[in-house]
């Protein structure tokens, strides 16, 4: 790893490391513990601990998932020793995280189907050779009804009451069933198991991470530094990225439609996703930023190269390049123009009216207008003739286009 390094090269490589991990991070508790952990890793040629947990809820991964998983693989390249933790036990009670009703339990059979696929999908990303995959039934249920008790007495209610959903179903009446307290409780007692040096999770997983730092001081454990990532977007640039919500890339989508899917995203979102997605540098990408600032770089270039990645990671590069010259043929057939102008339309609401729509981006002088123009079927939404003129738009991103000069792409936040 980093035998004999000097003084002046340990400075370098600890800067080096810490802003490779700090890219994309909403907040690291704490930095300079972090820094010294680092520190103590490389003059001691010994890795860190680093642990990322997912409880097998569902059978696929989307991307939304993966900037964990990509966050996992930056401690990998540096050297560092990797846990995926499957949270096969703590998947039976459900994280409560952001609920406000009691989740449904999960089967032992769902579990592990689910967990298989998991396992199937992250080596698309990490080192399988170099990737630790542990299950968390491995020490927690061993735990006998006097380590839960004991578990249980190191928390107090008032604590528990402090997380914001938990708050908010009390201060409504809803119904909170005690074994939902105890899920934080054993993603924290994962820690302890692991002797975990550093925990990643989503910024709506605070309290869960600080858990685990409060549990490993009680059991005399230096307490974990908690790296907590920002929750991506999904393709509507607003709501997280959620298969119920229809707004995300799967990483078992077919070729075409994973890059089609990339290609329909924002300008705006895009750099989101270079940094918390891609193994493109923060220097190529600023590089990037600057000539599509300058007018060197079209956006729709940049994307392509997003698109290419994200789509020649989860299959290969021979399928990229199809899809690539798959899209372009489509977009092509669309009569879509490379340059075509982005307006972003804030909705307020879950829709808009088309009519009153078109004529807010000054498509149409009325609505009385837009729906002449819509029964005389001058009026496509995505290549497609609309003939309803009731039509309600829901948020997301659209290629509008009115008779035979006026096109844009509108997004409907």
């Amino acid at each position: 790893m980093w035998l004999g390094v000097g003084a002046m090269d340990l400075e370098k490589e600890i800067k080096k490391q810490f802003d490779l991990i700090k890219r994309g991070a909403v907040e690291i508790i704490d930095e300079e513990e972090l820094k010294d952990k680092l520190k103590d890793s490389i003059k001691n040629n010994k890795p860190l601990k680093i642990k990322a947990g997912f409880d097998p809820t569902a059978p696929d991964l989307h991307l939304g998932h993966t900037v964990l998983i990509q966050k996992l693989k930056h401690f990998q390249d540096l050297g560092h020793e990797v846990y995926f933790l499957i949270g096969d036990f703590t998947g039976m009670i459900g994280d409560p995280t952001g609920k406000n009703e009691t989740r449904k339990a999960l089967s032992r059979v769902e579990v592990e189907r689910n967990a298989q696929t998991y396992k199937e999908q992250i080596f698309k990303i990490l080192d399988e050779k170099k990737t630790k995959v542990v299950y968390n039934s491995q020490w927690n249920s061993k735990l006998t009804a006097v380590d839960m008790i004991k578990l249980a007495s190191t928390m107090t209610v008032a604590r528990m009451l402090e997380r914001d959903d938990f708050s908010k179903r009390f201060s409504s009446n809803k119904p909170i069933s005690i074994h939902e307290f105890l899920y934080p409780l054993l993603q924290g007692y994962d820690s302890i198991a692991l002797e975990c040096d550093v925990e990643l999770g989503g910024t709506d997983q605070k309290f869960n991470l600080l858990v685990g730092r409060h549990l490993q001081k009680l059991w005399g454990q230096r307490p974990q530094t908690v790296i907590m990532m920002p929750i991506l977007e999904g393709l509507d640039g607003v709501q997280k990225m959620s298969k119920s919500l229809g707004n995300y890339v799967g990483i078992t989508d077919e070729p075409n439609d994973m890059y089609g899917k990339i290609m329909s995203i924002s300008d705006e979102l895009m750099w989101r996703y270079y940094e918390l997605l891609s193994d493109i540098s923060e220097e190529e990408i600023n590089k990037m930023k600057r000539g599509v600032e300058n007018g060197q770089l079209h956006p729709k270039k940049v994307k392509e190269t997003l698109a290419f990645e994200v789509t020649k990671r989860f299959h290969n590069e021979v399928l990229a390049r199809q899809a690539a010259k798959y899209f372009d043929e489509m977009f092509k057939k669309k009569n879509v123009p490379d340059d075509i102008e982005t307006i972003d339309y804030k909705i307020g609401k879950e829709s808009v009216w088309i009519a009153y729509l078109l004529k807010n981006i000054g498509f149409v002088k009325s609505t009385s207008e837009a729906k002449r123009m819509i029964k005389s079927n001058a009026v496509s939404i995505n290549s497609k003739k609309i003939t309803d003129e009731n039509l309600k738009l829901q948020k997301g991103e659209y290629i509008i286009k009115v008779g035979k000069k006026k096109i844009t792409k509108v997004v409907l936040g």
